[in-house]
């Protein structure tokens, strides 16, 4: 299996710390050396540094995690390949355009029958099961909306209902941004923190690392940060229930739904 990474706040953030925690599980304290990616959003444009190399290992990663790119939304992932060779072309998160923004995904699990879904305007480049997921769940998207929806509790559903659907086909967590929101789906593992007012001290568990976040936020900041098992020693991660899906907007939990169909 894979491990996912999100970042989702109210004020322009770095995900230097969090992003070094997961990439020494990239082939250092984890197994999941098969390649990595990391995206960070600008408005509706996202920029994707991908890498097929182990995270650990990786000059890319190591440069990234030690260079605070601020962003409102960031998506991360470290591959363990299950289906799919180790390529450029099968490493997450994958990026598409849908109502003139991009869309970033990445998955954690294996969807062993999802092949037997057929697909529209989105194909894949590489041979993974996680991008043709990704492809049929856009064009459900597109087939569902005209433009994007002036209603974003619309769009949430129809995410939480499709999430649902390809959930039948095996082991379905993923992480889904779109340049406002972060959706992140909950099959088998998955956790968040939120970070607010009052700031700690945050010690990672992967790396002899910490940060005194009252130093470098401001008592409005909020910073939503999702992965697949907690990054840090020191404080308490809500742990997600298979089947549900968290919208997070403005560095806050704006929604819990249910994703089984």
């Amino acid at each position: 299996m894979c491990e996912l990474l999100g970042m989702e706040c109210n004020v322009p953030t770095d995900i230097v710390f969090s992003f070094n925690g997961l990439r020494h599980r990239g082939g250092r304290t984890g197994p999941h050396a098969d390649g990595w990616g990391l995206a960070f959003f600008e408005g509706r444009a996202a920029r994707v540094f991908l890498d097929p190399s182990p995270a650990a290992q990786s000059p890319l990663a190591r440069f990234l995690s030690e260079t605070p790119i601020k962003t409102l939304l960031a998506i991360g992932h470290i591959r363990r390949r299950t289906r799919g060779d180790v390529l450029l072309a099968n490493t997450h998160p994958f990026m598409r355009e849908l109502w003139g923004r991009h869309w970033v995904f990445a998955h954690n699990g294996t969807l062993p029958r999802v092949r037997r879904r057929a697909l529209g305007r989105f194909n894949p480049i590489g041979t993974t099961d996680s991008e043709h997921a990704f492809c049929y769940l856009l064009e459900g998207l597109r087939s569902s909306f005209p433009g994007y929806p002036r209603r974003p509790s619309e769009l949430w559903e129809a995410i939480a209902a499709l999430g649902g659907e390809l959930g039948q086909d095996g082991t379905f967590n993923f992480l889904l941004g779109d340049g406002r929101h972060l959706f992140a789906r909950c099959a088998t593992r998955l956790c968040h923190i939120i970070r607010k007012a009052p700031f700690g001290v945050a010690t990672l568990l992967d790396d002899d690392v910490r940060v005194d976040f009252s130093a470098v936020t401001t008592p409005k900041d909020r910073i939503a940060v999702v992965a697949t098992s907690p990054l840090t020693a020191n404080e308490t991660w809500t742990i997600g229930r298979p089947g549900e899906l968290w919208v997070f907007d403005g560095g806050e939990l704006r929604a819990t739904l249910s994703s089984l169909a």
